[in-house]
């Protein structure tokens, strides 16, 4: 069952954080389908939150979107090369998004590896925010777009992780971002190979 746009307009971005882990996020591009459980994800809480691109109430033409209503797709570019697909969360005018960092595949691998350009499904294939967002075919482009249509959304079915398998750890590459660097909002499955392996502090 597609998630609701109640699901995402929740106030608190932890909690939307924590519940879209065993979540599967599905893309529907040119007639291709592809799709994988999401077993990574990074909270990021808006004005108040050094590491968030809002940080401060910071508006730009890129970070815009983050401020629509939950439900929506954030998608930027990182280093000029990874596209990093978020899920904008709360109400509008409060700009709360969800990193997307790591998936399971789990339907259309071999259009997956295609588009990595490999020959054989490993971990690296979806481990990691910009792999994951290549191997989906999700690209800047698709920033705005709502998560309630028919191309990108996420689903329910039914995967339940138990709390104990549910690990909180400090959020990857935003040491810049001082005190709140060490808040612990990246959440991610227990023992699952395709959690990224970049390090938090």
């Amino acid at each position: 069952m597609k998630l609701r746009e109640s699901f995402y307009t929740r106030k608190d971005v932890l909690q939307v954080a924590h519940d879209l882990l065993g979540k599967v996020l599905v893309t529907r591009f040119n007639g291709v389908l592809t799709s994988g459980m999401i077993v990574e994800t990074e909270a990021y809480a808006g004005e108040g939150d050094k590491a968030s691109h809002a940080s401060g109430g910071r508006r730009t033409a890129r970070t815009e979107v983050m401020y629509a209503r939950g439900g929506t797709a954030y998608v930027y570019l990182c280093y000029g090369i990874h596209h990093l697909f978020n899920v904008v969360t709360n109400a509008e005018n409060v700009p709360h998004a969800v990193l997307i960092r790591g998936i399971e595949p789990l339907e259309g691998i071999n259009d997956m590896l295609e588009r990595r350009g490999k020959e054989r499904l490993s971990s690296s294939l979806t481990a990691g925010p910009g792999a994951l967002s290549r191997a989906l075919g999700i690209h800047t482009a698709h920033s705005g777009t709502s998560l309630l249509g028919e191309e990108l959304y996420i689903e329910d079915r039914g995967i339940k992780i138990a709390p104990a398998d549910i690990v909180a750890g400090t959020r990857v590459g935003v040491a810049y971002a001082q005190e709140d660097a060490l808040l612990p909002y990246r959440f991610s499955v227990k023992g699952n190979k395709y959690v990224s392996k970049g390090k938090g502090l």
